[in-house]
Parts: structure tokens; sequence; C-alpha cells
């Protein structure tokens, strides 16, 4: 029987998709360090099937400003991936690619812009490849966008897209070190609900 919403998904299902969050996120982290040249430390990621509502309290509250960089999957697998940024996590990135400091949101040009979306953009892919060898299946990405706002206008924008499936994500929170610096990233992985399905049986689960 396939998985009809979102709460039909059993502990065997979840078992897969933290499987698929702990790998998908070692090799963003690894995509991450390449990029910056610098040695990341990565603690064991928590991974859970969590609704938008308690993402956007995880993500400090509706009022709190994040960056988040949306990319829609496509081919086999269709749905949306999100990392959303904490300030500290944007500005250090900044701070090593640009050789710039930033203190705020604000003093953020296209230049800063376009660095986050290509960090988005390599780490969205680094996910997205471990997957697909993974399930062996094929699996794109759509240029991805960017925004800073608040946590409840970012997280409306999966919300509103599958609203009609159910309001829940794979929500994947990392904690970085680079350096001395501690830092926390999240990833959120919203596949179709038939998408889901050939997840599970690709991995020779019977849905």
């Amino acid at each position: 029987m396939s998985i009809g919403s979102y709460e039909q998904i059993n502990d065997v299902h979840l078992d897969v998709l933290r499987e698929i969050g702990n790998i998908g996120a070692g090799n963003a982290t690894t995509a991450l360090s390449m990029m910056l040249g610098k040695r990341i430390e990565m603690a064991p990621p928590i991974v859970r099937l969590t609704s938008i509502p308690e993402i956007t309290n995880a993500l400090g509250g509706p009022e709190n400003m994040v960056v988040g960089i949306l990319c829609n999957l496509t081919g086999d697998i269709e749905g949306m991936m999100m990392f959303v940024l904490e300030q500290a996590f944007a500005h250090q990135i900044i701070s090593q690619l640009l050789m710039r400091e930033i203190s705020n949101y604000d003093e953020m040009d296209d230049m800063d812009f376009s660095a986050l979306r290509e960090i988005g953009n390599i780490m969205a892919g680094s996910f997205s490849t471990a997957i697909s060898a993974l399930t062996n299946l094929n699996i794109g990405l759509d240029v991805p966008g960017i925004s800073i706002d608040m946590a409840g206008a970012i997280m409306s924008v999966p919300a509103v897209a599958f609203g009609t499936i159910g309001d829940y994500a794979l929500y994947i929170e990392e904690d970085i070190m680079e350096g001395e610096q501690y830092l926390k990233s999240r990833l959120l992985l919203i596949p179709t609900l038939e998408s889901l399905n050939k997840i599970m049986r690709s991995l020779g689960l019977e849905v």
C-alpha cells in the first residue's frame, strides 16, 4: 500500500529517511569544507520528520531573521530542498569566501547573495547526489533562489506548495565547527508523496 500522506510514514520509513539525511548531510558538509578550503567538523546530525510549525519554532520563532536557499527537485524525484542558515553562518561564509566582514544582513550586496546562493547550490547538489547514489534515481535541481526574511515567511513557501499533502518535512539539523566558530545549518527535504514512494521502492521497501 502506497504512502498516501506524511502521517502514514512508519518507523521503517523513518529509519530510511534518517539514513538518507545522515549520508546527505555528510556529503554536503564535505562539499562546504572543500569550497572554503578548511577542515570542518560536524556533529552527528539531528534527523527527524517534523511539522512546518515545529520547524519554524526550531528556527528561533516566526520573527527570527534567517537566510533561506530553496531548490526545486526535478527528474525522478520532485519536491523541494531548502537550506536555512543562521546569520552567523551566513556571515562566516561571506568572510571566508569574499574576505570581508559584515555585521548584519543590511550590509550584504549582490556579490554576497551570489556567494550564498552558490554555497546552497553546491551543498544541495552534494546532498541530491548522495540520494541518487543510494537509490539509483535521477535527481536534478533547478537554479536555487535565496531570500533573507523572518523564519515564518521563509517557511510559508513549502507550507503553501505542499499544504495539500501535509505540512511535514524531513528536518536535518547540523552543528558544525569551523575553526573555533560554532555554526548551525538546517536542511529541509520535502519530496512529493509520489517521489517518497519511489524512494522507498528503490530501496526495496514495499509501499
